[in-house]
């Protein structure tokens, strides 16, 4: 049984229609990836996952259930906040100290439980907050462009982490990614959205296929570049590319928009 189910919705604000007849569903266990240009509807696809934004038309199935972990693009943290690791994790739930050591343990950052929130680095901070989704032991977890503002190396690395955490816990993952020519081969599917699904599949045939491309182009071949576990080094040739550092400066103000 999927444990989502996305049946024709359209998501609008106000007279603006964001997305128009999109239909998925979410398998146990799989990794979905989504990608599309600024304005495509991405963030709003996953707040209406979550439940945080209804469909005007269309419904969504949620398995009976359903834990859903979230991991933010970034969260702003007041630097004159005394707050630590293990103190942001209890909240507001008051997780136990066992449940947030191994949250951070399967984050990668084992470490940093007494570190002050204020102090992190970027890629320290987004391993936080995946750890911090992990704590309810999700059975869906939904990434919204977690990597941006890391740099290459630190994206290889966070997205790897991500494989592992599909391997210990089984859950099911859907990550947007703006790098669109960064996508794990540990993907099951990826999703080319805009507004609508324009096409799905592997990542090899999503580059392939003409919609993509007409969204795109086809300065890289249409290729959507891979990371996989034996890429351990930061200069690879498949990521050897500079597009992860390619984001649009509006992209932030236009996800949130939508």
């Amino acid at each position: 049984m999927s444990l989502v189910s996305v049946e024709n919705i359209s998501v609008g604000y106000g007279a603006v229609r964001v997305l128009r007849d999109v239909s998925l569903s979410v398998e146990p266990g799989e990794i979905i990836t989504i990608v599309g240009p600024n304005g495509s509807g991405k963030t709003t696809l996953l707040r209406a996952l979550i439940g945080a934004v209804a469909p005007v038309s269309g419904k969504i199935v949620r398995s009976a259930g359903l834990r859903i972990g979230y991991v933010p693009q970034k969260l702003h943290i007041d630097p004159t906040l005394p707050l630590t690791v293990k103190r942001f994790l209890r909240l507001p739930s008051g997780a136990s100290r066992a449940a947030i050591e191994q949250a951070l343990d399967r984050s990668g950052v084992p470490d940093l439980s007494d570190r002050q929130m204020a102090g992190l680095s970027g890629g320290q901070m987004q391993r936080v907050l995946l750890a911090r989704a992990l704590i309810g032991r999700p059975n869906l977890l939904l990434l919204d462009e977690a990597t941006q503002g890391l740099d290459q190396p630190g994206s290889a690395a966070f997205y790897r982490q991500i494989e592992d955490v599909r391997r210990e816990t089984g859950c099911a993952i859907v990550m947007i990614s703006h790098e669109l020519h960064v996508v794990m081969s540990a993907s099951d599917r990826v999703i080319c959205l805009n507004g609508h699904v324009c096409c799905q599949g592997t990542p090899e045939t999503v580059s392939a296929a003409p919609e993509y491309q007409a969204l795109f182009g086809s300065g890289t071949g249409g290729a959507l570049a891979l990371y996989r576990h034996d890429h351990d080094h930061a200069h690879d040739e498949t990521c050897a590319h500079d597009h992860v550092h390619d984001h649009p400066s509006n992209s932030t103000e236009t996800e949130a928009a939508e």
